[in-house]
């Protein structure tokens, strides 16, 4: 048996730093980049003295960086212990494969079902991860090869090609840290986005979850409960990997696409960030009865628009010491940072109610929307479509202004992405 999953990055439009604290909101859109991750067993069949193994084995294979990582796998404790010190490590993946186990042997009680588990565990696990070309700068190889860089040459690369290492200082190290990134990345989310991918494909390869015909959003149905143990899993693996819990928008983009976004409680990850001498299965256990108060609302943006991104040439930056800076500024500076807070937020407001008024005109008024685009406004629809785009063009450039003086306080590089309208 195999298992492709894939997650998608995504791409924060309006509630940046904000949406660390409740009840704030951020805008995600998730992107056409995805990750994808491959599990099937290391082993065609199981040896005669399989079940009396207390480990098993798992390869875990990233071919764009041409690493090969070898575990043992406790099948009581559900850790990894890596088998050799020369390789590299990757916490996200680590982590992910560790919470999934646990998780499904959380979760899976009917006997035949566990047994299932076991024989495939046993087997061993056989993991390939690979991301689409978009969450790496491949800026250094385009120059290197004397070519302009344009779209049609990022295009023109390979699928999943081989990623350049970063040998510059990363953003972030005017606080003092030591962020450097092993790759240059875009900043697409590509560690929730591969956190996410390895965990749906092994709780679907173990069968703690049917993902063949899930929906796009969470609810009573059955794919919107199994989608909900994914990001469970996913999130609780991410913030461990990352070694704190962050808002979370990533990984729900990459769960569930497109949103608004208002973060879960961070007390609910309270016992897997302190998982000490605690057997793993009991942790997810304790994360799986909590009670996810999150929101993730579908959202998207009106037809006939786009975002466009560029790559700012930098080969990424520390989100974790981005945000360390932001918070550090808050405390510094309560008054000033606060106001501008304040006015952030109203900004960011002005600019969903602006795109929700966009989208509301193009489905009641489509032909009247869809002609605008080509020419001038000649009756009262398109004028209503002209002011709620002006209005939502101010709301950015509001945004813009506020996120640059905050990045300026905070010593932080803010780069802000722009809504165009189609092929403008």
């Amino acid at each position: 048996m195999e298992v492709v999953a894939s997650a998608p990055g995504k791409v924060l439009i309006a509630g940046g730093y904000l949406v660390l604290e409740r009840p704030n909101a951020g805008l995600v859109l998730s992107t056409t980049a995805r990750f994808y991750a491959v599990v099937r067993p290391l082993r065609d069949s199981l040896p005669a003295d399989s079940w009396t193994w207390a480990w098993t084995d798992v390869k875990v294979t990233s071919p764009q960086l041409s690493r090969v990582a070898t575990y043992k796998l406790s099948l009581n404790k559900t850790t990894l212990q890596l088998t050799s010190s020369r390789e590299s490590t990757n916490p996200f993946v680590e982590q992910a494969i560790q919470f999934s186990v646990a998780a499904a042997k959380a979760t899976i009680i009917d006997k035949e079902r566990k047994d299932v588990v076991d024989k495939l565990l046993l087997q061993g696990l056989n993991i390939t991860i690979i991301g689409h070309n978009d969450f790496y700068s491949y800026r250094k190889q385009i120059e290197a090869r004397g070519l302009p860089l344009t779209p049609e040459v990022l295009l023109s690369l390979p699928p999943f090609s081989s990623i350049t290492f970063n040998s510059e200082v990363a953003n972030g190290t005017m606080t003092g840290e030591k962020c450097k990134p092993e790759v240059a990345k875009t900043g697409l989310g590509s560690s929730a986005a591969m956190t996410t991918s390895v965990v749906a494909a092994l709780l679907h390869y173990l069968g703690a979850v049917n993902l063949s015909c899930s929906g796009q959003s969470s609810g009573d149905n059955a794919s919107g409960r199994e989608l909900d143990l994914v990001h469970a899993i996913a999130q609780s693996a991410h913030c461990l990997a990352q070694g704190k819990i962050g808002s979370g928008f990533d990984v729900s983009a990459a769960v569930y696409g497109s949103q608004r976004y208002v973060r879960f409680s961070p007390e609910i990850l309270s016992s897997a960030q302190a998982i000490g001498g605690t057997v793993l299965p009991d942790v997810v256990s304790d994360v799986l009865t909590q009670r996810w108060d999150h929101e993730n609302k579908q959202f998207s943006l009106p037809p006939l628009m786009t975002l466009l991104l560029g790559e700012p040439g930098t080969g990424g930056s520390s989100t974790p010491s981005m945000v360390g800076s932001v918070k550090r500024w808050l405390k510094s500076d309560p008054e000033k940072s606060r106001d501008t807070w304040s006015k952030l937020a109203i900004a960011n407001s002005t600019l969903e109610n602006q795109l929700r008024i966009l989208k509301g005109l193009s489905e009641n008024h489509h032909e009247a929307y869809e002609s605008m685009w080509a020419e001038v406004a000649t009756n009262q629809h398109q004028e209503l479509i002209i002011r709620s785009l002006l209005a939502a063009r101010d709301a950015c450039l509001e945004i813009r202004l506020h996120m640059r003086e905050m990045g300026i306080a905070a010593g932080v590089p803010v780069r802000l992405s722009q809504i165009h309208k189609h092929g403008y």
